[in-house]
C-alpha cells in the first residue's frame, strides 16, 4: 500500500511538497497496485476526453481511496453540479476545463468547498453578500475537508484575465492544458515554440505568486516534466496508461523488427495527443 497517506494531498501541497500522479483510461482494478508501486500520490481520472460513465468513475475513485491514492477527476464542462457528483463519488480533487471567467471559478469553489450548500444562499455567500455562522463554517470545513479545487487554464482569454481568475478565494491549484493552450495560441502542438513556453512560464509564475499549486499534463518524454518542475510546477501529472503502453509497445516492436530485418517499423511511435 502507498506510504503517502497520513497527510492529505492538499496538506502536502500547502506544505510545499511536490506530488506525483498519472492519468488512466482503463477501469481495471489493478491500477492502484501499479500506482502504489510507483509511489504515486494521486490518480487523474479524466471524464472530459475519456468515455468513463459515472458508475465507472465512482468505482475507480473508491478503489483508489482504498489504496490511499487521491482521486482527482476532471469533469467534461465547468458545471458545479457535475463537480458535486464527483465529490459524492469519492473524488478529493475536481478539475473544471477551459475556465475563462471569475464566475466559473467561483462556482467550482462553491461545489468543492461549500457542499452541501446550494442555490441563492450559496451565491450570496460566494459573492460576500451573506456571512456564515461559526457553526456553519465549522460544519462546511469538516464536510469538505481535504477537497481540492483545480482550474484548467488553457486559453488566451484565460491568460488575459489570469490575475483575476487566480484571485478567487478557495481556488487551490491550476492545471495547464498544453494541447488546448497551444491551439488557442495559434501554434497547435508546438510545445517547444517560444510563444508556448512563454505562456506556460507566465501561468506558472503567476500561479505560484498567488500561493497556489500548479501542474501541466504531458504524455511526452519525462524531461518536459523536469523542465516545468524547475520552473515552479509542484503537481506532476505525467502521461497516461494508453500513452505509456503505446510508446513502449511501438518502441519494442520497432526494435524487434529492426533486429530481424522485417519492414514496417513505426514512425512517430507513441504520438498521443497531450490534453
Amino acid at each position: 500500500m502507498s506510504k503517502a497517506t497520513t497527510m492529505s494531498l492538499l496538506e502536502k501541497l500547502k506544505q510545499g511538497q511536490r506530488v506525483y500522479g498519472t492519468c488512466f483510461t482503463s477501469v481495471s482494478p489493478n491500477w492502484p497496485i501499479i500506482f502504489s508501486k510507483a509511489a504515486l500520490d494521486f490518480a487523474f481520472i479524466d471524464t472530459e476526453h475519456i468515455p468513463l460513465n459515472r458508475a465507472d468513475m465512482t468505482r475507480m475513485c473508491q478503489i483508489m481511496l482504498a489504496y490511499s491514492i487521491t482521486p482527482i477527476v476532471r469533469i467534461p464542462a465547468p458545471d458545479p453540479f457535475l463537480a458535486c457528483q464527483c465529490i459524492d463519488a469519492g473524488a478529493k480533487g475536481v478539475i473544471a476545463p477551459y475556465l475563462e471567467s471569475v464566475d466559473q471559478i467561483r462556482e467550482l469553489v462553491g461545489a468543492t468547498k461549500y457542499r452541501p450548500l446550494k442555490g441563492k444562499v450559496l451565491q450570496k455567500v460566494l459573492h460576500g453578500e451573506q456571512k456564515l455562522s461559526a457553526e456553519m463554517k465549522q460544519y462546511l470545513n469538516r464536510y469538505n475537508n481535504g477537497n481540492i479545487c483545480i482550474a484548467n487554464i488553457e486559453s488566451v482569454p484565460a491568460m488575459d484575465n489570469l490575475d483575476a481568475l487566480l484571485s478567487v478565494e478557495g481556488l487551490d491549484a491550476v492545471f495547464i492544458g498544453p494541447h488546448d493552450l497551444s491551439v488557442s495560441l495559434g501554434i497547435p502542438e508546438q510545445y517547444d515554440h517560444p510563444e508556448f513556453e512563454a505562456a506556460v512560464k507566465k501561468i506558472i509564475h503567476t500561479t505560484r505568486s498567488k500561493g497556489l499549486s500548479i501542474g501541466i499534463h504531458f504524455s511526452l518524454e519525462p524531461e518536459r516534466q523536469v523542465q516545468w518542475i524547475k520552473e515552479g510546477a509542484d503537481i506532476v501529472v505525467h502521461s497516461s496508461d494508453i500513452a505509456l503502453f503505446s510508446q513502449k509497445l511501438n518502441g519494442d516492436i520497432a526494435v524487434i523488427k529492426k533486429a530481424v530485418g522485417d519492414s514496417g517499423i513505426s514512425e512517430g511511435a507513441g504520438d498521443i495527443p497531450v490534453v
